[in-house]
């Protein structure tokens, strides 16, 4: 056996914050994680001492975690090219649970538009002359004539196996009293914070929303702008220029910079836009608008593919940006 070395043995020695006592088996202060205690009395004595850093800290914390770029989304699982943040360049399959960009979608339906010979029949109801479109992804069938009633079925049965995106999407159901079920904010709500706390930022931007509007909740910006954090963390884009707002409200124009700043880096144009409108009113400079483009064409050039363009020319449901 091997014995430990005294600076791993140091290492591992903590001091409380409050007593001084050293000691292996500290327990650590559960907000900011940075000071050390015995016990739960020596925490409890220090608290009043320790508050004020420790609010502090938690503060810089957060915000490391705010203003971080967000997070890549996972690649298609064909093309294996990056997922743009718009929601609008990706789809979310009912039949395999996986999220596929518009121009893989577009490839596959084009191709299945132009071999079908126009007289195959709908899976669902036996309809004559259905083209017929397969999952790109499974290549489970479904029809653009009677796919609804089958997609909302397959819905159920991924929020059954906990799947954050079908859960949100159920709430979404609910919220607009679409599909078969009746308009219920606060069941909408209540599936929403389940796909949040299962990593479904889309549904931590809607409960956001929910409070701004008072949808099934009393009217709260505190807690509007709580849930839009969480989901700009997360990487959900609407969420940025949403803080940035909350931020320009509140006159705290060096935030609301960096929210524009991160959501332009992700083909917000609405953040775009509001930048050089600051730029053209004097409210910043030239250098930082130019960066925002740079930040912008970067992120496209990156996105972009000859198939999602091709995508978004034949159908404006698949812009991607």
């Amino acid at each position: 056996m091997i014995p430990a070395s005294s600076s791993d043995i140091s290492s591992s020695i903590s001091i409380c914050a409050n007593c001084g006592k050293e000691g292996s088996d500290m327990n650590k202060c559960n907000k900011c994680k940075e000071v050390m205690y015995c016990n739960a009395a020596c925490k409890k004595k220090h608290r009043t001492k320790h508050k004020k850093k420790c609010e502090r800290r938690v503060a810089e914390l957060h915000d490391e975690a705010l203003f971080k770029q967000p997070p890549p989304l996972e690649d298609c699982p064909i093309c294996f090219l990056r997922m743009p943040y718009f929601a609008m360049g990706r789809r979310y399959m009912g039949c395999c649970g996986k999220v596929i960009c518009v121009g893989c979608i577009h490839a596959d339906q084009s191709t299945a538009e132009k071999t079908c010979d126009k007289q195959c029949a709908c899976f669902l109801c036996g309809r004559k002359n259905a083209v017929v479109v397969l999952c790109a992804f499974c290549r489970t069938p479904a029809t653009n004539i009677c796919e609804e009633e089958e997609f909302v079925k397959r819905i159920k049965k991924r929020m059954e196996m906990n799947d954050p995106n079908a859960i949100f999407s159920i709430g979404c159901y609910y919220s607009n009293g679409i599909k078969g079920y009746p308009q219920n904010h606060t069941k909408a709500l209540e599936l929403w914070h389940r796909a949040g706390e299962l990593g479904c930022v889309e549904a931590y931007y809607n409960i956001g929303m929910d409070y701004i509007d008072g949808r099934g909740v009393e009217a709260d910006m505190e807690k509007a702008k709580q849930y839009h954090e969480l989901a700009a963390i997360g990487g959900e884009v609407s969420a940025r220029y949403s803080l940035a707002m909350f931020e320009n409200q509140a006159g705290n124009f060096d935030r609301e910079l960096k929210h524009l700043m991160i959501a332009a880096g992700t083909r917000d144009t609405r953040s775009l836009d509001f930048i050089k409108e600051l730029y053209k009113t004097g409210y910043t400079t030239k250098d930082v608008y130019a960066k925002a483009l740079k930040l912008n064409q970067a992120y496209l050039d990156d996105i972009r593919s000859d198939q999602r363009d091709k995508a978004a020319a034949n159908r404006d449901d698949y812009r991607y940006y």
